[in-house]
């Protein structure tokens, strides 16, 4: 049953106020029954590490030369395996020989990528970044809080820039990039955003590639996480930057990141980053001080399991199957208890692992705090944006991959009945 009316815009003043002491007794009655849920994170849940299970048993006593009889249990083969790269290649469209495999996060391999470039430069910049008398990235909101995480992190500037249906507003991108050489950056998720769960369209795409930068060594970290965790088939259409950029000679200002970790093990995956050749050279000199090699048996499992790229497509159907009716159930229960009321927005994503929810402004931080005393844990309110600060305090991320259904069932329950009370309190403070 909805916690409200479908006309709660003709109640009066005195009206909203016994509706929201109604709620807050239940929301009482709710605190009592001390829950422990988490929807805070987007973690594989164990249903889906178990499908990659059988990996752990393909690598033995017998098994453990790659395709070129590499010894996988020995120092070298700096930039990875001939058959992982051929497995990153199925996953981006992207040719092997562009693909520089590390270890097992992506994200571990941006940060390295972003203190090389502090440190040392890239090709085609002047000095290393560090030395620059100012240094920005732009920042699509909602976005990645662990992106913002490294750049706060390293000091450099975050430059927030509104994120739509379509991707980032370009107009705005095109503008700073093209005339502010302070700016050296983008992050992006260009399919199943986090957490909006957008894909970027074709135009976008291509104006990211016809960008002409005032600053020379400007580069777009292009976090491709999401590129086959399809939920809904057909899945969204991400049009290949990388051959865009091939076809105008700039491969070299795209850094394309992705791993297994929510494909195989989320602990225990590989990543790799794609990108043009001056770039590559770049980072395997640093990489061979940095390190002699990295977990090629592991590389090799993760070849062994996956022979081809219909096996990986399979693989990814199952996900889905685990996925799809949490997905469903969160999208469901937030339509049956305020759809066509106004008072939130949220996204039904083909992908991805979040549903991003818009409440009334100003109410998010109370919808996660309610939330939180009431024993259900979500990602801190404002964390999608740069410096944690939602400037309308309206961006809340529900991370539905983790718990069970049930615990979902129960979750959304408090939740929406928070979010009634936040938005039935922020209308009698606005009246």
């Amino acid at each position: 049953m909805a916690f409200l009316p479908a006309n709660l815009y003709e109640l009066s003043p005195q009206e909203k106020q016994v509706l929201l002491d109604q709620l807050e007794k239940q929301y009482k009655s709710i605190q009592e029954e001390k829950l422990h849920l988490d929807m805070t994170r987007g973690k594989p849940s164990p249903e889906q590490l178990d499908l990659s299970l059988p990996m752990l048993s393909l690598v033995d006593e017998k098994h453990y030369k790659s395709e070129n009889h590499t010894d996988c249990r020995n120092y070298g083969v700096l930039d990875g395996l001939s058959e992982t790269k051929r497995l990153f290649s199925w996953i981006l469209d992207i040719p092997a020989d562009n693909i520089f495999v590390g270890g097992n996060s992506s994200l571990n391999l941006m940060y390295d990528v972003l203190v090389q470039a502090m440190l040392y430069g890239v090709p085609g910049g002047n000095k290393p970044w560090k030395d620059e008398e100012k240094i920005s990235f732009l920042c699509p909101v909602p976005g990645y809080d662990r992106h913002f995480a490294i750049l706060e992190h390293l000091g450099i500037e975050m430059i927030p820039v509104r994120l739509g249906d379509n991707g980032p507003d370009m107009e705005t991108v095109v503008s700073l990039v093209e005339s502010n050489p302070s700016i050296k950056g983008i992050f992006c998720v260009p399919k199943y955003s986090n957490p909006t769960g957008i894909t970027y369209s074709d135009e976008v795409v291509k104006a990211f590639v016809t960008l002409k930068p005032a600053a020379p060594d400007f580069r777009i970290f292009w976090d491709n996480a999401y590129a086959i965790h399809h939920i809904d088939y057909p899945g969204d259409h991400l049009l290949n930057v990388f051959e865009e950029a091939k076809n105008h000679h700039c491969e070299d200002r795209f850094y394309i990141f992705s791993s297994t970790s929510k494909i195989t093990f989320a602990g225990g995956g590989v990543a790799c980053v794609a990108t043009g050749k001056k770039n590559l050279e770049a980072l395997k000199k640093h990489y061979g001080i940095q390190t002699i090699g990295y977990d090629k048996l592991n590389q090799l499992r993760h070849a062994l399991f996956f022979k081809d790229k219909q096996s990986l497509e399979s693989h990814m159907k199952k996900h889905a199957d685990i996925l799809r009716p949490k997905k469903d159930l969160v999208v469901r229960t937030l339509s049956e208890q305020f759809a066509n009321l106004g008072i939130v927005r949220w996204t039904n994503p083909k992908g991805g692992y979040f549903v991003s929810l818009d409440t009334l402004p100003g109410c998010a931080k109370m919808v996660v705090s309610l939330a939180h005393e009431a024993g259900v844990k979500l990602t801190p309110a404002g964390s999608t944006f740069p410096y944690k600060n939602d400037p309308k305090d309206t961006s809340i991320r529900l991370a539905f991959s983790y718990p069970s259904l049930k615990e979902i069932e129960k979750a959304m329950e408090v939740i929406s009945l928070c979010i009634a009370i936040a938005s039935l309190r922020s209308m009698l403070h606005q009246k």
